[in-house]
């Protein structure tokens, strides 16, 4: 079977961005099937910009066309919506023009819903619509989209992508039920991110720089954006109470757009110790994550937010590290469940920095729950599992007529 998978910002570890995909179809493409992606150069990944409109390169087996609009969060929405609409209209060539038996369009953004519309309706191919975040939802609740025109269209045409996908691929529970809740679809299943094992589970610790030596270090992996919340971290780290634990250290490892905010909200209130390390390959970033006593999530307090599946939690879990959270969706009953971390209340600096204080204080409750996170991420979190799911269904699928 021949799957042409549409994401346009594939990359591998050695970039600092999402693997999803590349360990998805690298074991897709082991297992026999011919797999094509299209991509584009993404800042945090390590896909290059080539010359021409476009170029082709293989990884591992995985044939991978790169559209050479580069995509980046670091420009205006004007640039970045350009960037969307420059590879949607080569991308759109290559669904009506490549042979393939299975369209897998992976949003966001939404408009890669067209490839997979287009292979269905002018090709009769099969259509898989991977959801990763629920929009147009998200970004109205952001004040990113405004209502009006462009949010009707935006909120019909989620709704024909659901309709006309043959499959609906959700990265988390949260977004399954939502969908069902609002259209009363049922071909919808669930392949949430999923723990790499392989990587965070058999790295080597990294030697630490002498002023993290015998620091306890709960760190915080992945974007610092305005999703992201990251200013909730850094007032918790001013709450919390170094003198009593003065071996505590917040670690930041990774890189967005409130960065700039964050390392003056430091200077400004003496932070002696927290540190903000940039962005990393995933590669380097296990190794710095076996030093972790825990690992943060904290995410803006918009309802839509709280159905997301984010990488740091399953890169946490395989690196036997216990999690500190938010969010007040399936990850806190998650977490509450299976005893794998700490919930908090969003919007509550002071109540972080308690949790921070707790697993402090009781390290062997951390190192616990930290294993309960390892067994996770060794059965339903597994890559191999995740990737076998989502094989199964596309196999099952292209099977069924119509």
């Amino acid at each position: 079977m021949t799957i042409v998978y549409f994401y346009q910002y594939f990359g591998t570890a050695k970039g600092g961005w999402s693997t999803r995909v590349y360990e998805m179809t690298r074991r897709w493409v082991q297992q026999g099937h011919r797999v094509v992606v299209v991509t584009s150069p993404y800042d945090k990944s390590d896909i290059p910009k080539g010359k021409g409109l476009s170029y082709r390169t293989n990884i591992e087996g995985i044939e991978v066309i790169v559209l050479n609009f580069k995509q980046t969060n670091k420009v205006s929405k004007l640039k970045r919506m350009l960037g969307f609409a420059q590879y949607l209209t080569l991308a759109i060539y290559y669904a009506l023009t490549l042979k393939f038996d299975v369209a897998v369009c992976s949003s966001g953004p939404i408009t890669v819903g067209y490839m997979g519309l287009a292979a269905r309706f002018f090709r009769g191919k099969k259509f898989v619509f991977e959801v990763r975040d629920l929009w147009p939802a998200g970004a109205i609740q952001l004040g990113v989209l405004k209502q009006g025109w462009f949010a009707k269209w935006a909120w019909w045409f989620e709704k024909r992508c659901y309709k006309r996908a043959h499959l609906i691929v959700a990265a988390s529970q949260g977004m399954k039920n939502d969908i069902v809740k609002r259209f009363g679809f049922d071909h919808v299943i669930v392949v949430p991110n999923a723990s790499d094992n392989e990587l965070f589970g058999d790295a080597k610790p990294i030697q630490l720089p002498p002023e993290l030596e015998g620091k306890d270090l709960i760190m915080y992996t992945g974007s610092l954006g305005r999703i992201d919340h990251c200013m909730e971290i850094m007032e918790a780290a001013r709450l919390l109470d170094v003198q009593k634990f003065p071996q505590a250290h917040i670690l930041f490892i990774g890189d967005g757009a409130d960065r700039g905010e964050m390392e003056a909200y430091k200077a400004k209130h003496h932070l002696h110790h927290v540190t903000l390390l940039g962005l990393m390959p995933k590669t380097e970033l296990a190794q710095w994550l076996k030093h972790a006593l825990a690992s943060i999530l904290t995410i803006k307090n918009i309802p839509m937010l709280h159905t997301c599946s984010p990488n740091k939690i399953f890169d946490a879990f395989a690196a036997s590290k216990p999690i500190i959270q938010t969010t007040t969706g399936w990850i806190k009953d998650f977490t509450e469940a299976e005893q794998c971390g700490l919930n908090v209340a969003p919007e509550n600096p002071a109540a972080l920095a308690q949790a921070f204080e707790y697993y402090l204080a009781n390290k062997d409750v951390a190192i616990a729950h930290g294993k309960n996170a390892k067994r996770l991420a060794e059965t339903i979190f597994s890559r191999d599992y995740c990737a076998n799911t989502m094989l199964n269904a596309i196999v099952n699928l292209k099977q069924t007529q119509g």
